[in-house]
This record gives C-alpha cells, sequence and structure tokens, in this order.
C-alpha cells in the first residue's frame, strides 16, 4: 500500500488561528472577574478559540471514538486479563454496558467503536455492526489484523496493515462528521479518543520509550493489575523487543510496524483526520497521547488541535503529555481506557466555551474592573 495517502492527510492539517486566541484572551480579560482566576479554563479558552478561528467560539457536536485490536505480546504474560477480554468487551459497548457507554451519554457524545484488529474474526473483515441494544455503540470493522504478532518475537505488523488501520482511523471520523452532520456554522466538534485491547499498556510502553528516548524502567507500568513478577516480566518483553527491532523514531510507520497495534495506527488516522476537519481532539490516557505523539511526528500543527482529558497513573503518560506540551484537565486516577477520561472532560469543554459566550463583561454588566 502506498503511503501517499498518509502524506496528503497530513499536508490537510493547517495551523491554527493565533490570531483568535489573542482576541480570545482579551476577551476573558474583559469578564466579570478578576484576570487570569478561571485559571487553566482560560488557557483552554485560548486553545479551542485558536482551532475554531474565532474568539468565542459555539460548541459542536460531541464525538468520541474507542479503537480497538489484540496484541500477541499478551502471549508473553504482559497481563493481568486473558486475551478474550478484547472482544468480550466490544460487544460490551455495543450493549451499551461499558462505562464509556454510560460517559458518552451523559456528555451528549456520539460514540463509535472501530475494531481494527480484534481476534472476533478473520483479518480483512470490514462491517458494520449496529448496536445491540439502546444506548450502545455502532462497531465499524476494519480488521486489518486479527491481532498483531508478539513484538517480543518479530515485528508486530506489517507497512501496509499500519497504512490500512491509518486510513481506517480516518474512516471513522468521516463516518462521526457524517452521522452529525458536522460542519461549517455547527460550532466546535469536540472528538474524544479512547482505545480498547489486552496487552496494549505494554504497547504503549514500548512506543513511549521509542518516541521520548527513555528506558523500558521508565516507561513500563502495571496496566490493569500486574503484580511485582508480571511488572518485571513486561519490562523484560519491552527492552528484548527494543533491542530486536531498534525502531527509528524518525519512522513512524515502521515504529508502528515494530512495536505498535492496529489501534495505535486507527488512532493517528483520526487525529490527522479530526485535525484536518478543525475539530478539537480530546487526549484519553498514555495510549492515545502516544498516539498523538505519533501524528505530531507526521504533521506538527496537529499538537495545537490537542487537549488533554486526563493524567492516567500510567508512567508513560506525563512524560508523553508533557513532550506534547499539554496540561491535563483531570487527574482522577483513571486508568479504565476506551476513552473515559477524555468523555469525562468534555463536559468541563463545554461549559469553557459557554462562559466565553455567556459571561457578562465589565462593559455590559455595569460593574467596575478599577479597585
Amino acid at each position: 500500500m502506498s503511503e501517499a495517502p498518509l502524506t496528503t492527510l497530513a499536508a490537510a492539517v493547517r495551523p491554527v488561528d493565533a490570531a483568535a486566541a489573542a482576541a480570545c484572551r482579551a476577551h476573558w480579560d474583559r469578564l466579570t472577574k478578576p484576570t487570569g482566576s478561571l485559571g487553566h479554563l482560560e488557557a483552554l479558552a485560548a486553545r479551542l478559540a485558536a482551532v475554531a478561528g474565532a474568539p468565542t467560539p459555539a460548541p459542536g457536536p460531541a464525538l468520541a471514538l474507542v479503537a480497538a485490536a489484540d496484541h500477541g505480546v499478551a502471549a508473553e504474560g504482559v497481563s493481568a486479563y486473558p486475551q478474550a477480554v478484547t472482544v468480550e468487551m466490544i460487544r460490551n459497548l455495543r450493549a451499551g454496558g461499558a462505562g464509556a457507554n454510560v460517559l458518552a451519554r451523559q456528555a451528549g457524545a456520539r460514540l463509535l467503536v472501530l475494531d481494527a484488529g480484534s481476534l472476533a474474526g478473520p483479518a480483512g473483515e470490514v462491517a458494520e455492526l449496529p448496536p445491540l441494544a439502546p444506548g450502545g455503540a455502532p462497531v465499524m470493522v476494519r480488521r486489518v489484523c486479527a491481532g498483531t504478532a508478539s513484538f517480543a518475537r518479530r515485528a508486530a505488523m506489517r507497512r501496509d496493515q499500519v497504512l490500512a488501520a491509518v486510513a481506517a482511523g480516518a474512516e471513522a471520523v468521516a463516518w462521526l462528521a457524517e452521522e452529525v452532520q458536522a460542519g461549517a456554522g455547527a460550532g466546535l466538534p469536540q472528538l474524544a479518543l479512547g482505545e480498547l485491547g489486552i496487552g496494549n499498556t505494554t504497547v504503549t510502553a514500548a512506543l513511549a520509550a521509542v518516541l521520548l528516548g527513555l528506558e523500558p524502567g521508565v516507561t513500563v507500568g502495571p496496566g490493569t493489575g500486574l503484580d511485582r513478577a508480571g511488572l518485571a516480566r513486561k519490562r523484560e518483553v519491552v527492552a528484548r523487543a527494543l533491542g530486536l527491532h531498534r525502531p527509528d523514531p524518525g519512522d513512524p510507520v515502521g515504529t508502528l510496524a515494530a512495536v505498535g497495534g492496529p489501534e495505535f495506527a486507527a488512532l493517528v488516522g483520526a487525529t490527522l483526520a479530526a485535525a484536518a476537519r478543525g475539530w478539537v481532539v480530546v487526549l484519553d490516557g498514555s495510549a492515545v497521547a502516544v498516539a498523538a505523539l505519533l501524528a505530531c511526528r507526521l504533521a506538527p500543527a496537529v499538537g495545537d488541535y490537542l487537549v488533554a482529558g486526563t493524567l492516567s497513573p500510567e508512567p508513560a503518560h506525563a512524560p508523553a503529555l508533557a513532550a506534547l506540551g499539554l496540561k491535563p484537565l483531570l487527574d482522577l486516577g483513571l486508568g479504565l481506557g476506551e476513552g473515559s477520561g477524555a468523555l469525562a472532560a468534555l463536559p468541563l469543554i463545554r461549559q469553557t466555551l459557554a462562559v466565553g459566550r455567556e459571561m457578562a463583561t465589565f462593559e455590559a454588566a455595569g460593574v467596575s474592573d478599577r479597585c
């Protein structure tokens, strides 16, 4: 598969509007409050304004995408849960019973699940699965592989599989855009990104080590509850894989092929496609942050479209956010995945947009701004 579509997608991301951000900051300084008293919300407002190209943008549709896949590295004993859980949780999302379903409903977000490489069926399957129950999520099946190979033994994927997963992520964004008819004049859309897949905290740790130049001992965490022996085994597996493949951080596609996974590649495609549409991209935990780092390597302008929804306990997350220049909106110890932290942050983003549009200025309210 040619890499030309990826190059075209990356090139479609344009710089944000710095003038709109400056106008937003000036507007917030005139609101009936002490200057800077709304703290991080004021910086968030300016970031949102820059993406929207307007000082006081209206909120657009709330959207969410959870990308799922299975990982051969799970066979190395790096997860506390069996690999069957990935497929079972995809079904739970379809049925409406997952945490992401509840949070999406509360945030008024349209949720889509993308099966980019689970063990639910054969590689190459393309399908559209409707929700199993009210409140459930549809599943877009674009299965580039039926689980990856164990990267402790050989490359996780081929380059063409990575590119196909990137394209699937971009297609999922197009599907969401069509569903909500998001576009010019519809306000500023917010896309919450999440992931699902047994073994993918090991993948996250490997990718973070490559991209951030850190040792596996720094990036590997317990994931969903490994004991001390399991954590040591996980660190050894990641170190062995990095020694085997020696991924080049300047080659995002090659890095994903060596030690990545389909859902990571799909999140890269979704991030690029959403930014190209002028959407705000709200990141969940460490896996999504690492995917965002990869997207920024392909298109540096993407970084200004990102908002960090949460800080997770995984050790790779804080350094990944620091590399992205982002501060998390929430720090609640969330480690669920599924986009839960990003979904929890959506109401705060919409409240921030409302403050900019609805809070009175000193002049309008007849309040003195002088002590």
